[in-house]
């Protein structure tokens, strides 16, 4: 094995190390919350860290099979994302943005 080998193998297990690690902290802010934004977000985190498991994996083995797959979940995870923010920014509207449903009138008229 030649030196340029030897520092591309040390270089991909200290990414794959790293990936690990960002897991193991990311399953704890899962776990822990507090907030469902957090635990979103840890989500998004998830699948960005598949990708670079996936990434990592296609360089260790030189082989591009796995970009498609890497593409498809970046493309998951970001409508995912941008769902769950939807989904949050409904619910986390302050009452006075709020519009009243249909057929109730609104204040100003109800005098």
């Amino acid at each position: 094995m030649s030196a340029p080998e030897n520092v591309d193998r040390i270089l991909l297990i200290a990414a794959v190390v790293m990936v690990v690690l960002a897991g193991a902290l990311l399953l704890i802010r899962i776990w822990r919350g507090p907030s469902m934004l957090d635990r979103a977000i840890a989500l998004d985190v998830c699948a960005a860290l598949i990708i670079a498991g996936l990434g990592a994996k296609s360089a260790f083995a030189r082989d591009s099979f796995y970009f498609p797959i890497m593409l498809v979940l970046a493309f998951l995870g970001f409508t995912g994302s941008v769902g769950i923010a939807r989904f949050i920014a409904v619910r986390d509207r302050p009452l006075s943005r709020r519009v009243p449903p249909p057929g109730t009138g609104s204040q100003e008229g109800s005098r």
